[in-house]
């Protein structure tokens, strides 16, 4: 999918040198736990290029018309596999950019900013800066993109057969663990990939949606989108735009898994009148080889500490994810 790129209204672009940024904007790990993976992974050795772009909330298609959309549903967590040139991951955002990452808790978002140090040093440049580190604000939803992080380390958050790693280190166990047990979690790349996010806020509630809250769910989501389509038209012209998400808002946030897939798929499927963009995802098996053209693909892939595969939403109203 793509929006008319006319429509999109970029509210920040930079463009950042990691090791710069680290070393004048160092990431402010509030829990020791979160310092020793950064030093672990050697945090402050991140390198490489960032862009950071803030959308302003596009406006939906006057008609629904959706382009041609096949999904490809894969169970467990994102491995981050691949080529990085046009793959966007989904970071379920809080509205305050990578509000938590110093913090005790390991959710989604903050096991992400652990994962990339250089997301924590991106939020406090941003605010000595003046600048609105959020993804949402009095307007509507504004997702943030990140292309270019460092992945420098893997934290299996999963349970384990090891003493204080039986319920796994996801959520509130991370920090309850003892300090040898999360430095036996770590897995250190001495060749880091890199990783492109769209951070992007769902809405919390519990009970019935409302309209409001359903056409709030779907903007975000169209916006984030549409924004990763455009980014990689010019970041990597001859490459396909590739978003890989998963229960989007259903874990602290109280989501319906089921919703949060139907408006994810529509957003990624929504074509502009204009017909810009198409949509269309490729099977495993193809992914390797798939031809570089210009295209929109959907990947579904929850990043929960529990694994399920979204073809199974409308048999579980469980919650994982952020």
């Amino acid at each position: 999918m793509a929006a008319d790129q006319a429509s999109m209204q970029c509210l920040l672009r930079r463009n950042y040198d990691a090791a710069t940024l680290v070393c004048d904007h160092p990431p402010r790990l509030r829990h020791p736990h979160k310092r020793l993976v950064f030093e672990l992974c050697g945090g402050a050795a991140t390198r490489g290029a960032i862009a950071v772009t803030r959308w302003a909330a596009a406006t939906l298609p006057a008609a629904a018309v959706l382009a041609p959309t096949e999904t490809v549903a894969m169970s467990g967590t994102y491995d981050y596999a691949g080529d990085d040139r046009g793959v966007w991951h989904v970071n379920f955002a809080d509205p305050q950019l990578f509000v938590a990452y110093g913090s005790a808790l390991l959710a989604q978002d903050e096991l992400q900013a652990a994962e990339h140090p250089v997301l924590g040093a991106i939020r406090e440049a941003l605010l000595a800066e003046g600048q609105l580190a959020q993804t949402e604000d009095a307007t509507g939803c504004t997702p943030v993109l990140v292309a270019g992080a460092e992945r420098r380390c893997t934290i299996e958050t999963a349970p384990a057969r090891e003493p204080g790693r039986e319920y796994g280190l996801y959520g509130n166990r991370f920090a309850a663990a003892p300090a040898d047990v999360i430095h036996r979690a770590i897995r250190v790349y001495p060749q880091p990939g890199r990783t492109n996010l769209v951070a992007m806020a769902a809405p919390v509630g519990s009970g019935r949606y409302t309209r409001v809250q359903i056409e709030q769910i779907l903007v975000t989501a169209y916006t984030g989108f549409a924004a990763a389509v455009g980014e990689t038209a010019q970041l990597w012209p001859s490459a396909a735009a590739e978003i890989r998400t998963g229960f989007w808002g259903c874990g602290a946030f109280g989501g319906n898994r089921e919703i949060m897939v139907i408006l994810q798929l529509l957003a990624a499927g929504w074509r502009a009148p204009c017909g810009c963009g198409s949509t269309r995802s490729t099977t495993p098996a193809a992914r390797a080889s798939r031809p570089a053209r210009r295209r929109s693909t959907a990947c579904w892939a929850s990043r929960a500490n529990r694994s399920a595969r979204c073809s199974d939403a409308s048999q579980s109203s469980a919650t994982s994810g952020a």
